[in-house]
């Protein structure tokens, strides 16, 4: 069977028509003018075409940190949150006409997965689409949301999805294109945001080697939106962390710092803590409404 998001609006990336599958299988994207596209063995799509991307995707070792970091729990809270936000703008959604949801940056998907998980309780229909530039987080995502769209994707350009289609576009640790996010969200659509606040790790942050937090990112999130949103609300959410060794050590690796690790550092820093950390996650759930 096809996936809910079968229904997805997705846009061909050669000459801007609507895709849809070809077959019964959601393996095959294909456009009324025959360009078509075809799932990895895993299950996304890639539509990192051309040139493809000049911004560095997630490795399979960052990846693998952040999946298991993540099914541990750590951050449910945080993905209930964001859900809970979202489901009463996708109440509305019928089989024939499912709200849909874009989850930019979806990574491993775990945030995406419980979103779907919290509108199945309602047993609402939901179209959903992931997007990422790496494709060792898509391989995590496809498997964890089947019913989902998975894309290997690039934020920064035309992203393919239809005008005013999306009702919640969600982002989380991720880059924010607000032109193109205004673009696809429907009027009284959802625009969320999850960022990190000062004092985020920061028992952690400096000896694991992770960057610092902005003291200025709001006012950078909100100059970065404006011109296309209204800020309609913001909201602290704390976790406070018991973390074992390893969970330190994929908490550093699983974020943009990653990149530039030492591992074997990151080991010997790992082998020297207590059985128990304690951490303080601290997080902002921003809400946006698109101006028209």
């Amino acid at each position: 069977m096809p996936p809910v998001s079968a229904a997805a609006p997705l846009l061909c990336l050669v000459c801007r028509n609507r895709l849809g599958f070809s077959d019964g299988t959601a393996r095959t994207l294909l456009c009324p003018a025959g360009h078509s596209f075809d799932a990895a063995k895993q299950g996304y799509f890639n539509f990192l075409v051309g040139k493809g991307t000049v911004f560095e995707a997630d490795t399979a070792d960052m990846v693998a940190a952040r999946f298991d970091f993540l099914s541990a729990g750590h951050y449910r809270p945080l993905a209930g949150a964001v859900a809970e936000l979202a489901a009463p703008v996708l109440s509305g959604g019928t089989a024939q006409n499912p709200g849909t949801v874009l989850d930019a940056g979806t990574g491993t998907g775990h945030y995406l997965r419980a979103l779907l998980d919290r509108m199945a309780v309602d047993r609402t229909p939901t179209s959903a689409v992931g997007l990422d530039i790496s494709k060792f987080a898509l391989r995590r995502a496809a498997r964890l949301n089947p019913e989902a769209v998975n894309l290997v994707c690039d934020v920064w350009q035309p992203l393919p999805v239809a005008d005013g289609a999306a009702d919640v576009v969600t982002v989380v640790f991720a880059p924010r294109n607000a032109g193109e996010f205004a673009r696809v969200l429907r009027p009284g659509g959802r625009l969320i945001v999850v960022t990190p606040r000062p004092g985020h790790l920061g028992e952690i942050a400096g000896r694991a080697g992770m960057l610092g937090i902005d003291p200025a990112k709001d006012e950078r999130l909100a100059a970065s939106l404006e011109g296309h949103f209204s800020a309609l609300s913001a909201d602290n959410l704390d976790l406070p962390l018991l973390l074992a060794p390893d969970d330190v050590a994929r908490l550093a690796l699983m974020g943009p710092a990653g990149h530039h690790l030492d591992r074997g550092a990151l080991a010997s820093l790992a082998a020297a803590l207590p059985p128990l950390t304690s951490v303080s996650a601290r997080f902002r759930i921003s809400v946006f409404e698109p101006r028209r």
